[in-house]
């Protein structure tokens, strides 16, 4: 891995996003009330042009963080009193309400009771090979789902009715899960198509070592050019999502539906939110009634855990992107520039990470490339923390990603939107570090030392991990054989 200048750096986010001057992990439990909400709790997001048909766009969002496949016997669901929805910015005024797709799901207890009070199905403990008709008998719990898109006031259905992918109980239970998750793909009205249901957590990070203050098992945490050019080992780092599931909703439409630009720059985030207000409707079962309101939004990843401040974690979520400006304190500030210069000593050091006035966080988190750089938001330079996609920007295959991204001359990964698989822990560490501004220590190959998910499994997968066909997420871990990658196991690093 070269050592990159400001130039150099600057010059390929510049490509990627098209921007016409110079020149952050996941949101898993980032917030301390939307922590004791999993199933509103926005993990992760991506916006990527599709390689399989570059003529489409994919957006996906990720809820219900760190599922352990084995957790039954009521394993993991969407939320019925929760809106999900991808929210588009497709005019660059940084208010993404242009186009919305909002999802909403619904579940039925299905079979009667038997003597023992139980689904008259567990008797015969009936295989599911289908989500409706049949095969589809052991199938107690269901969830089904809706699609709505909201251009303005216009409310079009694109998807009713259809059904959402149970979690991987396990092989006698489900004998061909992906088989099964085949099925849970459906078209869309107008063209595209949608999934919903669990797949392998693909977000990787050495997670207990990073929020134990960067407790990372390198001091300093800095990859040799050999260990930072390999995109299919773990240098030092334990990913601790290896062997988890999560909870995915994945919509792939044409281009042509969001924009006649072939070169436009379009943000994205996504948002939960739940009913002011519930009242017991005439069956007997809880309503939503009311507004809806916001309770968790991700773009970019990484903002909530390690930019915004504890006390406002939570009140930031509530908010819209277009407000960016009142936690401009956040990106000028960086507090953890501050963490990295104390634990690792760097402080008064030629490697001293650069903590105030941090214009090129508020440029590269929250600016359009049209709008003027100052790394300010004003009237005239509106900050919006969206996560922003060049679609004139080709794909590039599975077997050519790099997980660094535009660091490694990968131009169609985060910022220029996200794929699964990109590195966004390394990325934003040398991003805070300083490479956009010409510390030293931000031209190092500074990161948590976790290269790849080794959870990846399943078929349709790259040795990199990569699943290379729409949902994009690999198969989901099974709870009967689930296994994860802990420090101190065989092919695995030290704890220490």
């Amino acid at each position: 891995m070269k050592k990159f200048t400001r130039i150099a750096l600057g010059a390929a986010v510049a490509l990627a996003l098209g921007w016409q001057t110079g020149a952050n992990a996941a949101s898993h439990r980032e917030a301390p009330l939307i922590a004791n909400d999993p199933t509103a709790d926005l993990t992760d997001v991506y916006f990527f042009r599709s390689w399989t048909n570059p003529n489409n766009v994919v957006m996906i969002l990720n809820v219900v963080p760190g599922q352990e496949p084995s957790a039954g016997p009521n394993y993991y669901s969407f939320g019925d009193d929760v809106l999900y929805a991808l929210r588009l910015d497709t005019n660059g005024d940084g208010k993404a309400d242009d186009l919305v797709y909002e999802v909403k799901f619904k579940t039925q207890i299905r079979g009667g009771l038997s003597t023992l009070k139980l689904p008259v199905a567990y008797a015969a403990v009936p295989p599911i090979t289908a989500l409706d008709g049949a095969g589809s008998d052991g199938l107690i719990v269901r969830q089904s789902y809706t699609v709505t898109e909201v251009r303005g006031n216009q409310r079009t259905v694109l998807a009713k009715d259809v059904f959402a992918v149970p979690s991987n109980v396990g092989p006698r239970t489900m004998p061909d899960y992906e088989g099964l998750a085949a099925q849970g793909i459906y078209s869309l009205n107008g063209g595209g198509k949608v999934f919903a249901g669990q797949r392998d957590e693909t977000f990787y990070i050495d997670l207990g070592g990073t929020f134990d203050t960067v407790n990372l098992r390198r001091t300093p945490p800095v990859l040799t050019p050999a260990e930072d050019a390999n995109n299919g080992a773990n240098a030092f780092g334990v990913d601790h999502l290896s062997g988890f599931n999560v909870n995915t909703i994945a919509i792939e439409v044409p281009i042509s539906s969001i924009t006649n630009n072939p070169n436009a720059v379009i943000g994205l985030y996504a948002t939960t939110s739940r009913s002011k207000f519930k009242v017991l409707g005439a069956t007997g079962a809880a309503q939503n009634v009311g507004p809806w309101v916001q309770v968790s939004r991700m773009a970019n990843p990484l903002v909530n855990e390690l930019i915004i401040g504890t006390s406002h974690k939570d009140f930031w979520n509530a908010t819209r992107p277009s407000t960016e400006g009142q936690f401009l304190d956040f990106y000028l500030n960086s507090r953890l520039g501050t963490v990295l210069n104390i634990v690792y000593g760097f402080t008064g050091t030629d490697l001293e990470v650069p903590t105030t006035d941090r214009k090129d966080l508020v440029n590269v988190l929250l600016k359009y490339p049209a709008q003027a750089q100052t790394g300010g938001c004003d009237a005239a330079s509106t900050c919006s923390e969206l996560l922003r996609l060049n679609v004139g920007v080709a794909p590039t295959l599975p077997t050519n990603q790099q997980r660094l991204t535009v660091l490694a001359g990968d131009n169609a990964g985060w910022p220029n939107g996200r794929r699964p698989n990109d590195d966004v822990v390394d990325v934003a560490l040398r991003v805070v570090a300083g490479a956009l501004v010409g510390s030293k220590v931000g031209g190092l190959a500074i990161g948590d030392g976790v290269n790849f998910n080794a959870g990846a499994q399943g078929t349709n997968v790259t040795n990199k991990g990569i699943y290379t066909v729409f949902p994009y997420l690999p198969t989901p871990h099974d709870g009967r054989n689930r296994r994860h990658i802990d420090c101190g196991e065989t092919g695995a690093q030290p704890c220490n």
